[in-house]
């Protein structure tokens, strides 16, 4: 295990000498002779950390969590996710907490990727929804939960008729001047009326699902951290959360820990078709391969399914996304 933000010399000891050298000497040739033309996620990865640190910290646990090979995935994701962080960077950091010289946690921070600390609701982030369900009551707005969106059409006066289904199937419609929308850009494209021209780059649009398997295990807790990040590729988990670590409301009970096994897979795949029986299974196998707890000591799971959880940065995504978004912001300046 390496702790993250790295401490210097507790990753010069996992690494070892020799492993290390390698790194540096790979670190150095990438900064020689870097990749002139970065497309891909592994091309703009091992231009700022070279090969081999790319091939340990970074090529597995990516092609996990997307489900694609890292030279196919567009370089912007990275530049998002890990924008600011270099490995000279990363390394007087961790020599900096290995001696202790920080003063506070976040002390001079100015990457985000290794912020040592930052604010979490006590009862989880859905207190944020919570919240914002309370603003908009608060100034006289309705709220219709266990809805799905049917059709957004726009009438030559530019409103807008907005219809939705509850649960029993009953329709509903609604008169709006403006309509802001989270919804997936592809599912969206898909309820406009009339339907865009762009819809084939939007039906082109990617995501990857995603699900959470909860254990609850008879301890009082496992480890202090609040996650970790599992690269080895024996294991289909790809991060464990400790939801005590993270709030200690968030399990009452002092004498069990929950934990999340977290899996990133596609609608329908073999994973996400699974029994929630038998992802509690597997969960429960694989935190004893990664030797976090003694199978005996689960006590119960829980599944939790999520649908389109991440936008797929593959080559094409740019591209699709400016043409459907050129053309609402053209046709429906009161889409937003």
């Amino acid at each position: 295990f390496y702790s993250y933000p790295l401490r210097a010399f507790e990753a010069l000891g996992n690494l070892g000498i020799w492993r290390s050298t390698l790194c540096m000497a790979s670190y150095a040739k990438a900064k020689l002779r870097p990749n002139p033309t970065v497309r891909s996620f592994e091309d703009w990865v091992v231009n700022q950390f070279g090969h081999k640190l790319y091939s340990i910290f970074f090529k597995t646990y990516t092609e996990k969590v997307w489900g694609m090979p890292c030279d196919t995935m567009s370089a912007d994701w990275a530049a998002q996710r890990i924008k600011g962080l270099s490995l000279g960077g990363a390394v007087l950091d961790g020599l900096k907490r290995s001696l202790g010289l920080n003063k506070r946690p976040n002390d001079g921070m100015q990457t985000k990727t290794l912020l040592e600390s930052f604010r979490y609701p006590r009862l989880g982030p859905g207190m944020m929804w919570d919240a914002a369900r309370d603003k908009v009551l608060e100034h006289g707005n309705t709220i219709l939960m266990g809805h799905a969106l049917k059709q957004l059409a726009e009438d030559s006066t530019g409103r807008w008729r907005v219809t939705a289904t509850d649960r029993d199937g009953a329709t509903v419609t609604i008169d709006a001047g403006h309509v802001i929308s989270s919804a997936p850009m592809r599912e969206l494209a898909g309820r406009l009326h009339p339907l865009p021209t762009t819809l084939p780059q939007a039906s082109a649009l990617r995501y990857r699902d995603f699900l959470t398997v909860a254990l609850m295990i008879k301890s009082p807790d496992l480890f202090p951290d609040n996650w970790i990040y599992i690269h080895d590729s024996k294991v289909k988990v790809g991060r464990v959360q400790n939801f005590r670590s993270w709030s200690p409301e968030m399990v009452p009970d002092p004498d069990i820990a929950c934990v999340g096994l977290e899996y990133f897979c596609f609608e329908g795949d073999g994973l996400w078709a699974s029994s929630d029986a038998d992802l509690i299974a597997l969960a429960t196998k694989e935190m004893a391969i990664l030797g976090l707890c003694d199978p005996a000591h689960v006590t119960g799971g829980v599944v939790v399914r999520q649908e389109k959880a991440y936008p797929v940065y593959d080559e094409d995504y740019r591209d699709n996304v400016d043409a459907l978004r050129e053309e609402i912001e053209a046709r429906h300046p009161t889409l937003h």
